[in-house]
């Protein structure tokens, strides 16, 4: 543990420090006026109550459950907690969950990155011989993102007795595997922390809590260096009333059944060359043109995760298990694909807009404007504002990016060249505008490729 988190004194507010019935309210420079309670802050009462449900529900003493703003927060309370920014690392497998290395070089922490097996399992010595005196995190996402594979307990427990700093293991999908939780191996390995969630099985993804179980002194430091309220008061309150476990254990048993049809079926098309074996909700699936049929679907309005560009899932998708109707909207939509119905893209909006192309005039008292764009390149660009330097700069965007671009500007250049440009500029702005419609399949670039 860090020197200066060991020494924290952590934030304290009036009424956790109070004792005995509280009436008026005048302590956090809240607003006296609201409805439902909410113009307060979220009680202390509210999250010891969720987290007591939570407790017994997992047989767990209260103590070691600890409540964050989804496991994102838990994620990168690991990082503040144990490891000094510019000095400390931490081993994480690959492929696995982006937020572990979101979180490191957030924190300016140095991540070492250790591929998988081919099949998928767990390299142990590989992640052990990665760490050096400066390793303080491990983390291990079993049932994994994206691969869908569980780890054996046996796996797991030798990398928690043979690193030297903590082991932090993800449990997202735990609920639908049935290997189980390794949360009663926490007594007696102390540098084990278990991340769970409401966010799948619970059905609660909107609520955004993630659930932590590790010793009391972990817990008592992560409450210590959480924000003040992490949890808003709906949110608890919303949580308490949907905590349902038989309920949960309904819709995971569906959840199941229909993974293991759809694993069946899938692999009986031909364009699906591989399914892989699932612990999750999910289903990681290689096929000859990942990206092919990751926009076939989307242009039929179905959302999936294209992973091929993911350390060790070249030619994959990730596609996670619907209701039982939403799956066979899937399967239909690949059938179609696979027999060489491929679904084209519909126009974005209506007008002048056909697919990926716009064209948009303007004219003002001081210029007279057109502009045509093609996101997909499909037509030679054309530039004439009329300023040199200006159709240069202009000319970089079908240069470097591919897409069509025709400007023609007619502007009062004898009395000022700011007119033309900006004018040049609205009329190139609401174009893009127009082309990219809804938006349906595209993703920022930085997201979809990682970048430097």
């Amino acid at each position: 543990m860090r020197d200066n988190i060991r020494a924290l004194e952590p934030y304290s507010t009036a009424r956790d420090e109070f004792k005995g019935n509280l009436g008026i309210f005048l302590d956090a420079n809240e607003s006296p006026f609201g409805k439902d309670g909410m113009n307060r802050y979220p009680s202390s009462s509210s999250r010891r109550n969720l987290l007591e449900k939570i407790a017994r529900m997992k047989g767990m003493p209260p103590g070691m459950v600890f409540l964050g703003n989804g496991s994102d927060e838990s994620i990168d309370l690991c990082y503040r907690v144990f490891c000094t920014p510019g000095k400390d690392n931490a081993i994480i497998m690959a492929p696995s969950y982006g937020m572990y290395s979101v979180c490191a070089d957030i924190n300016d922490v140095e991540r070492r990155m250790v591929p998988l097996e081919e099949d998928f399992s767990l390299p142990v010595e590989k992640l052990l011989g990665a760490a050096d005196d400066n390793s303080k995190l491990l983390f291990v996402c079993s049932p994994n993102n994206p691969t869908g594979n569980a780890f054996s307990r046996e796996d797991i427990l030798r990398l928690v007795d043979g690193f030297k700093g903590m082991v932090i293991l993800d449990e997202a999908y735990v609920d639908f595997s049935g290997k189980g939780s390794l949360k009663d191996d926490i007594e007696g390995h102390p540098n084990l922390i278990i991340l769970q969630t409401l966010s799948k099985a619970h059905a609660m993804a909107g609520l955004r809590i993630g659930i932590t179980l590790a010793s009391c002194d972990v817990i008592s430091y992560f409450d210590k260096v959480r924000y003040p309220y992490n949890i808003g008061s709906d949110t608890l309150k919303l949580a308490d009333m949907l905590l349902d476990p038989g309920r949960i254990s309904e819709n995971v048993a569906i959840i199941v059944d229909q993974r293991e049809k759809l694993s069946a079926r899938l692999s009986s098309i031909g364009c699906i060359e591989r399914v892989y074996p699932s612990d999750a909700n999910f289903l990681l699936v290689k096929t000859a043109d990942p990206v092919g049929l990751y926009t076939h679907l989307v242009n039929e309005g179905i959302i999936v995760r294209d992973r091929s560009r993911v350390t060790g899932c070249a030619g994959t998708l990730r596609l996670t298990v619907g209701t039982p109707s939403e799956n066979d909207g899937l399967l239909e939509s690949i059938r179609r694909y696979d027999d060489g119905l491929v679904s084209e893209a519909s126009p974005a909006v209506s007008g002048e807009v056909t697919g990926r192309q716009a064209e948009i005039r303007r004219e003002t008292s001081e210029t007279r404007i057109t502009v045509r764009v093609d996101l997909d390149g499909h037509s030679d660009s054309s530039i004439s504002t009329g300023l040199g330097f200006f159709d240069h700069m202009l000319w970089q965007i079908p240069h470097h990016s591919g897409i069509s671009l025709c400007v023609d500007a007619q502007g009062d250049l004898e009395v000022d060249e700011h007119h033309t440009m900006e004018d040049v500029a609205i009329a190139l702005g609401e174009a893009i505008l127009k082309a990219l419609g809804d938006r349906r399949g595209i993703g920022r670039y930085g997201f979809a490729l990682p970048m430097d």
